[in-house]
């Protein structure tokens, strides 16, 4: 697969305005505040792009990254827990869902999950939208090295069941396990 991931950072944006120039495919990369969506990044692309914090909510921002010349990666604020008042939380989802329902050139979302939280309202609420947007997307379960493979593999059979066909990955970011096939969805399937 790919071994070394050339990347650049385009720039930060808040409304359509500000978004780069739509002339490549796009894939967001959206998640809990704390599902260490920043980590997941990271070991994407195999460097420290994103800002990694103990205090979760730190990307406020939309950060558009290129990804070896073919599709942008845009990494989004975190939903649910995060420090910062309602109207902040009100206004970043206000931004992420403009963005999402906006950009003609976007392709699917990665959600990040850490595997070990239930798919619980907030998470059925974005799988509503998902489908009453018909926006393509796949649920990666992060730190999937906190758990043993069977109990992993469980996790995952349950959520295969509420999920219905939509893709299902487990990956580890801290120890960079199971990307490849991340990969494949977006530079072949998405990044076209």
């Amino acid at each position: 697969m790919l071994s070394f991931m050339k990347v650049k950072f385009i720039k930060s944006a808040l409304r359509p305005p500000e978004y780069p120039f739509p002339y490549k495919p796009e894939v967001a990369v959206v998640g809990r505040s704390n599902a260490g969506k920043s980590s997941f990044i990271n070991a994407f692309v195999g460097q420290k792009i994103a800002k990694v914090s103990s205090t979760p909510g730190k990307t406020r921002l939309l950060n558009f990254f290129e990804l070896n010349e073919q599709l942008y990666l845009v990494d989004c604020p975190g939903y649910g827990f995060a420090k910062g008042s309602l109207q902040e939380a009100l206004s970043w989802q206000a931004m992420v869902e403009t963005y999402l329902t906006s950009r003609e050139t976007l392709k699917g979302v990665v959600v990040i999950m850490d595997m070990r939280r239930d798919w619980d309202d907030e998470e059925r609420l974005l799988q509503k939208w998902f489908e009453h947007h018909k926006t393509p997307w796949i649920l990666v379960l992060n730190k999937s090295d906190k758990l043993s493979r069977s109990a992993g593999l469980q996790r995952k059979a349950k959520l295969t069941k509420i999920l219905e066909g939509v893709p299902i990955y487990l990956v580890s970011s801290s120890k960079k396990t199971g990307f490849d096939e991340v990969k494949n969805v977006l530079f072949k399937e998405w990044g076209k």
